[in-house]
């Protein structure tokens, strides 16, 4: 069973079900917007303290988190390559059995590494040829199982589940997923996801904590919340730190993205030192809620998801 984070820890870790520990927050390299000089800001993340990064396959990020790692042993900021945690994530286009175990081969020659820490299906979504297809769940899972087997992956799990689909999976996986990656923040608390992963010991990480702001599909929820700010105020924090920090004490873990170096080290001084009061807490509960990465380009009148509620299983 997963466990409660290690409060003891600069970056305090969950133990996940494999045994292995997880740094609870992760650098995130999914941007947009990635700036060439992607892989220093990383070494810089992990020379304050950084020890989990995020890429995905999708994200065309392996290259430049590959390089950061190779650097970071390299210059003696980490000792070893068990000191990172690195994890990345299955695309639509790989989501089809057969396809699972080249793919994460792939992921791993442009990360020039010998085996991940965790490898995520990134959406509950398939394509073949540039088209949509089914979404073979346990074709896949199987996949994902050989990838675990073979020592590719020390753990294996999912992103953009819902609570539904958690339970599908659990019913027919003989590995169990370690990790349901999903949008979460303030904004958009996903109680019942985190109830469903929480009876089946599988811990919940969360990318947007803060929102997505400024992407595509981004919601001004948090960052711009006057709940968020007038607890920030009292408390002589960003807002950034706020948010963070009620995350965190969901028991949550997340993927916070930022190149700035400054908001790097602020996002690290969440952890202790300061907790969120239960009156600031039952504040930030009155927050609206509002999903914001839809997953609308996975919805067509001829696909097998023919509405956005079809992708959540109407958890919107």
């Amino acid at each position: 069973m997963a466990s409660r984070p290690d409060q003891d820890a600069a970056v305090p870790r969950v133990t996940l079900s494999t045994g292995h520990a997880m740094p609870v927050l992760a650098f995130g390299t999914g941007s947009s917007r990635t700036p060439p000089d992607l892989a220093d800001t990383i070494l810089h993340a992990v020379r304050v303290g950084y020890r989990h990064i995020d890429t995905a396959s999708f994200y065309r990020t392996e290259p430049a988190v590959g390089a950061a790692v190779a650097e970071a042993m390299r210059s003696g900021a980490v000792a070893s390559r068990a000191d990172l945690f690195v994890t990345s994530k299955l695309w639509i286009s790989d989501a089809r059995p057969g396809r699972v175990v080249p793919a994460l081969r792939e992921s791993l020659a442009r990360l020039s590494l010998g085996y991940l820490d965790l490898f995520l299906v990134h959406w509950p979504v398939a394509t073949d040829g540039g088209t949509q297809v089914g979404f073979d769940m346990e074709g896949v899972w199987r996949g994902m199982e050989e990838c675990h087997r073979l020592g590719l992956a020390r753990s294996v799990g999912v992103s953009n589940f819902s609570a539904p689909k958690m339970d599908r999976l659990m019913s027919l996986a003989a590995v169990p997923p370690a990790v349901n990656q999903v949008e979460l923040n303030v904004g958009w608390r996903q109680e019942k996801v985190r109830e469903a992963c929480a009876s089946h010991g599988v811990v919940v990480s969360a990318y947007s904590p803060l929102g997505a702001l400024g992407t595509a599909w981004g919601s001004d929820a948090v960052m711009e919340s006057s709940v968020l700010h007038q607890v920030a105020a009292a408390k002589g924090k960003t807002v950034a730190q706020v948010a963070l920090r009620w995350v965190y004490e969901q028991g949550v873990c997340f993927v916070a993205r930022s190149y700035n170096r400054e908001r790097l080290e602020q996002n690290m001084a969440i952890f202790s030192g300061w907790e969120l009061s239960e009156e600031e807490k039952e504040l930030i509960a009155t927050i609206p809620q509002k999903r914001a990465s839809q997953g609308e380009y996975f919805v067509s009148p001829d696909g097998p998801y023919k509405s956005v509620g079809e992708l959540w299983d109407d958890e919107i």
